[in-house]
């Protein structure tokens, strides 16, 4: 283990920190009450006076012109709906760490929340950080953090405030690490200032100690964030009503918008509208892991383990026509629709290739369930557990084209069979392109529709442990899947139609977009691993 090797190095630092942070807090408190106070009397010239003569605060419905200037904004207290710090630490600590970190930062909540904003954010971050790698903290911030942001993003102040602003800086409360990757490629931001994380060295590998460089901001950090040589570095200054920023605002903006958080609901950005689509994300929790979610997830995590074993059970042991019964006592949620009847004559049709979107390792056998028989499926990257408990046969690809299609054309000469050209899961209402090898070996396809819903744990996972996959998938309260028969593919639509590979693939691929209403991509499984997990994928043999 890494932490007990840098914990002697940085308990003294720490202690100290704590310390300090200690004899702060009674003044710090009041300092608080006293701003507060202040904010809710009307102003009087004795309240102006204690501001700089070029600063004044605005709030309410009034927005100020921000077109072209520079515009410096609060993070959490003004770009997000949101203030809380704690949600975020939370998936560094779950998603980069491990349950028990997730754990423990939970019972040091109330902790955080006793010693107020600033050194509550220490305790959490030390919680979160001590003991991580840059890289594990960079994986989180690249491939998780991204889509939670995006969900807070506050719809007015996003539309009014920051898209007409010619210069952007974000100030934010949590470490600079935690949000700089998000701010600058999603949302496109000129400058990022916030607090920094101390590492030590242990080895060839450098560490995070979970303490944070200096014990506040500096005030010369927006300044040199805008290039800005006098005392109002930003034009304009965007903070939230109760933010541990606002001095610093205060002291270096020309004018202090105050973010009005009555009708917050309202305020979210819809997806279609978000800077940049959100495609790819990774990391198990499915929900805004707040102080009362977590505690309800670590409530229900056990039984959730029981539940996960039953289900995975159920589809081994029982046979196919029991698993809609079987499935719906332990709260799977199972529809179908669009199975085709078999031939009156009573003959079976032979050599189907069924084309399935991809949303969890399940796919096949959710299609085996839903035809009441079991169907080969073609897997990549599959797990040798999840290979050996498939109630179904699995047959692995290599990613050699001509061995590929070998093995294609002789599974379909013996029966039916299941493929997701996609390659790849995707969690988000996009379909990734389709491989054309499918299309080029079978006459009589047909796609189907498969879309999973959860809400607690994601069931797939770009850098995490492959088989914990279905684990995680069954041990939702009530996981639920849709598989939609669509049809076979018209003859006009397929190789002896005249049409070549590709075509019929992009054919498929829009069918099948459009029956789940989901928009189509050009973006492949490499593209999903860059991002991700910083590969292409490719499992070493």
């Amino acid at each position: 283990m890494v932490l007990p090797a840098i914990l002697p190095k940085v308990a003294a630092q720490w202690l100290f920190t704590f310390y300090r942070a200690a004899r702060k807090l009674r003044r710090h408190a009041f300092q608080l009450c006293h701003r507060n106070a202040n904010a809710a009397r009307p102003p009087t010239a004795a309240s102006h006076q204690q501001q700089p003569p070029s600063s004044a605060a605005k709030t309410g419905a009034f927005f100020p012109d921000t077109d072209g200037r520079a515009v410096a904004f609060d993070m959490h207290g003004a770009l997000l709906r949101s203030a809380a710090l704690f949600p975020y630490f939370m998936l560094v600590a779950f998603e980069g760490g491990s349950l028990l970190r997730a754990a423990l930062l939970l019972c040091a909540r109330p902790l955080a929340w006793a010693l107020g904003d600033r050194a509550g954010a220490r305790v959490m971050a030390f919680v979160a950080f001590a003991g991580l790698t840059p890289a594990d903290a960079d994986l989180v911030a690249r491939a998780v953090l991204p889509k939670h942001y995006l969900d807070q993003l506050d719809a007015a102040v996003y539309d009014r405030l920051w898209r007409p602003a010619g210069r952007r800086v974000v100030l934010t409360a949590a470490p600079r690490v935690m949000s700089e990757w998000f701010l600058r490629e999603y949302m496109a931001a000129d400058a990022v200032v916030g607090l920094e994380l101390q590492t030590v060295a242990v080895g060839r590998r450098r560490y995070f100690t979970g303490l944070l460089s200096g014990p506040e901001l500096p005030r010369n950090a927006l300044k040199e964030a805008f290039g800005a040589e006098d005392a109002t570095a930003a034009d304009v200054g965007v903070v939230g009503s109760s933010s541990p920023l606002d001095q610093l605002f205060v002291h270096c903006c020309k004018e202090v918008y105050v973010v009005s958080r009555d009708n917050a609901k309202s305020s979210r950005l819809p997806r279609d509208r978000y800077p940049k689509p959100l495609i790819f994300h990774d990391g198990r929790l499915a929900f805004l892991p707040t102080p009362s979610a977590m505690l309800a997830f670590f409530l229900f995590l056990p039984l959730g383990v029981i539940l996960s074993v039953i289900r995975i059970n159920i589809g081994i042991i029982l046979p196919f026509k029991a698993h809609f019964a079987a499935g719906a006592m332990f709260g799977v949620r199972f529809r179908t629709s669009g199975v085709r009847a078999p031939p009156a004559d009573g003959t079976r049709r032979r050599g189907v290739l069924y084309v399935c979107t991809h949303r969890t390792l399940v796919d096949p056998i959710m299609l085996s369930t839903a035809l009441q028989s079991s169907v080969p499926a073609l897997t990549y990257s599959l797990s040798r557990l999840s290979e050996l408990i498939a109630p179904i046969k699995t047959v692995r690809l290599t990613r050699d084209r001509a061995r590929d299609a070998e093995t294609m054309s002789r599974l379909l000469r013996q029966g039916d069979l299941a493929v997701c050209p996609e390659g790849t899961t995707c969690r988000e209402p996009y379909l990734l392109r389709f491989s054309p090898l499918f299309a080029e070996l079978a006459e009589d396809m047909e796609p189907v529709a498969l879309d999973a819903q959860v809400t607690m744990l994601y069931g797939t996972t770009a850098s995490g442990h492959k088989w914990l996959d279905p684990v995680a998938f069954f041990a939702n309260p009530a996981p639920s899947y849709r598989v939609e028969f669509l049809g076979a593919v018209p003859r006009e639509w397929t190789r002896a139609g005249g049409r070549t590979g590709v075509e019929v693939a992009n054919w498929v691929q829009r069918r099948l977009g459009e029956a789940l209403e989901f928009e189509c991509t050009g973006l492949t499984r490499r593209d999903k691993y860059m991002m991700l997990a910083g590969n292409d994928g490719v499992v070493a043999k």
